[in-house]
């Protein structure tokens, strides 16, 4: 009888162990005791060798001694859990589990306020000292899902490709050469076609100019092995488990060398308040998408060109408990005096080859006003606040489609701009098809005074030629560099369906364009004749906003 049931005892341990590997392999949890899924991993096994003993005692009490078989002998059924081994399985698991809840509560901001205010520091500074005008070729026009349509559409025409995969929805906005891009691996399409590449992996990159709207399909010499449509081992979530089996990643993030070598940037949360609280990145482990290769660096230490460390809802969240915690966790429930946080939404703009993270900042109470905004550094955490009293990002884009309601656009996040040493928010004006149609500038300050272009050049003109007429202003328009010469070559080109003339002069090697619905009589001007425009200067193509007639 006791072999028999330690016969039990050692089979029933064994299946434990094969469900606790499957869920392992499945579940990938950390074998760290700040990460949420290997409490629940303990308490999953804890609750089946509980479930198993109770089971197993069962087999040799019957519960229904001296009764009918409908009914239970309560003194047999406790008699059924009163194993030492039920108890002692019981009894631990409990334990865990209370250990559990206390950490999680000692984790919270209920009583660590001060310490979740501390996680980041805010530095005050100037916007105008800090923000200079970009150039065009530096605004990123799109958003993530004009990317997304543009990347499908771009796939559609890859006849050797679209059959087997797909492209990925990462589409990682990164710094690549001073110009905003976003980057997305294809996919296999279903398991039967990774069963069918995954030997050579997947062949291409998606890369989109955000400027431009340029969209690349960047073909490989080799295929990407590690990706998160692989399966096994080569999955990369997989292969950083197996590799890093105590680190606990935040969000993995596709990005991009100078050389356009793809990795996987794959930040390392650490906690530094009880259990599970003050999450923060202590590591970065970058994996080269093709070999597998792989480096652990230290935050302070990862390279340059890498702009994902801290993920956007980190860095937000940082700033909603600096803003609402500065006096108390009550007072954040309650009377929530003082209590600032950000608004609902977020953008990216680029500054010193980083990539920042710009959100307004507004009362918890929600009102149609910022009292600020924040610029928040995804490689490094450095957060910069701007006191600048203003419209809230949703008033400025309902401002902004207002001017065109009879088109029915739809405005996207704004981007934070230096136009004129004002705050501007630049705001793309979508079709239904979720193409850009249109682009518009709002002043943060006084959200009334909106412009409208068809490009952007043609919509700063316009703003600023506001900004005079409100009085806001007194710097020059862009449009006053003036150009005189004569025409030595004059070209036209259709672009977006706009026609366009480019124009070279006899002493001069720029490019000069010429919107034609814009300024229709240059179609009197022929190669000889003598033209005087003013533009803004572009870094290849200057732009012309005006032909004086003399």
């Amino acid at each position: 009888m006791k072999n028999k049931k330690g016969f039990s005892i050692i089979v029933g341990i064994a299946i434990l162990c094969i469900l606790l590997g499957m869920y392992y392999y499945i579940a990938l949890p950390a074998i760290n005791i700040h990460c949420k899924g290997f409490w629940y991993s303990i308490l999953f096994l804890g609750l089946m060798l509980t479930l198993f003993f109770g089971i197993l005692r069962l087999r040799h009490v019957d519960i229904f001694k001296g009764h009918q078989k409908d009914q239970i002998d309560p003194k047999q059924l406790k008699l059924a859990f009163d194993s030492k081994m039920f108890k002692v399985t019981l009894s631990i698991t409990i334990i865990i589990g209370a250990i559990y809840l206390i950490g999680s509560i000692l984790s919270s901001p209920i009583v660590n306020s001060k310490k979740y205010r501390e996680l980041i520091s805010i530095q005050e500074s100037n916007f105008t000292d800090d923000i200079k005008q970009i150039s065009y070729n530096e605004i990123p026009s799109l958003d993530k899902d004009s990317a997304v349509l543009l990347g499908t559409r771009k796939m559609g025409n890859m006849v050797e490709y679209v059959s087997q995969f797909e492209v990925s929805d990462d589409y990682t906005q990164i710094n690549y050469k001073d110009t905003p891009v976003r980057v997305s691996p294809l996919e296999y399409g279903n398991i039967y076609k990774w069963f069918t590449n995954h030997r050579s992996g997947i062949p291409a990159y998606i890369r989109i100019n955000m400027a431009t709207q340029n969209v690349e399909c960047v073909k490989l010499q080799e295929g990407l092995k590690y990706t998160k449509s692989d399966h096994f081992g080569r999955n990369i979530y997989r292969y950083l488990r197996f590799n890093y089996p105590t680190y606990i990643f935040d969000e993995l993030s596709f990005e991009i060398d100078d050389n356009g070598t793809p990795y996987w940037i794959c930040p390392v949360k650490d906690y530094t308040i009880g259990l599970f609280g003050g999450e923060t990145i202590s590591n970065v482990v970058i994996v080269n998408a093709i070999t597998g290769e792989h480096t652990d660096y230290k935050t302070k230490d990862v390279p340059n060109w890498v702009d994902h460390v801290f993920s956007a809802n980190l860095l937000i969240k940082y700033y909603d408990y600096y803003g609402t915690l500065k006096n108390g966790y009550i007072n954040s429930l309650f009377s929530q005096k003082g209590c600032l946080q950000t608004t609902d939404g977020y953008n990216y703009i680029a500054l010193n080859d980083d990539v920042w993270v710009y959100t307004g900042v507004t009362s918890v109470g929600q009102d149609a006003s910022n009292v600020g905004f924040v610029l928040m550094n995804q490689r490094t955490a450095e957060t910069k606040y701007y006191s600048i009293a203003g419209a809230e990002e949703h008033s400025a884009m309902q401002s902004a489609e207002g001017k065109v309601q009879q088109m029915k656009y739809t405005a996207t996040f704004p981007l934070l701009l230096n136009i004129a040493g004002e705050p501007t928010y630049f705001i793309a004006l979508k079709d239904g098809a979720g193409l850009v149609k249109q682009y518009a500038m709002v002043n943060i300050s006084k959200y009334t005074i909106v412009a409208i272009g068809d490009n952007i050049t043609s919509c700063e003109k316009s703003y600023r030629d506001l900004l005079r007429s409100n009085n806001i202003t007194n710097q020059a328009s862009p449009s006053d560099t003036q150009k005189e010469g004569i025409i030595k070559k004059i070209s036209e080109a259709v672009i977006d369906g706009n026609s366009h003339y480019y124009i070279l002069f006899e002493d001069d090697a720029a490019i000069y364009d010429v919107t034609v619905g814009e300024h229709v009589g240059i179609i009197r001007y022929n190669v000889g004749d003598k033209l005087k425009v003013t533009y803004i200067q572009g870094e290849t193509v200057n732009t012309v906003t005006d032909i004086i007639q003399e």
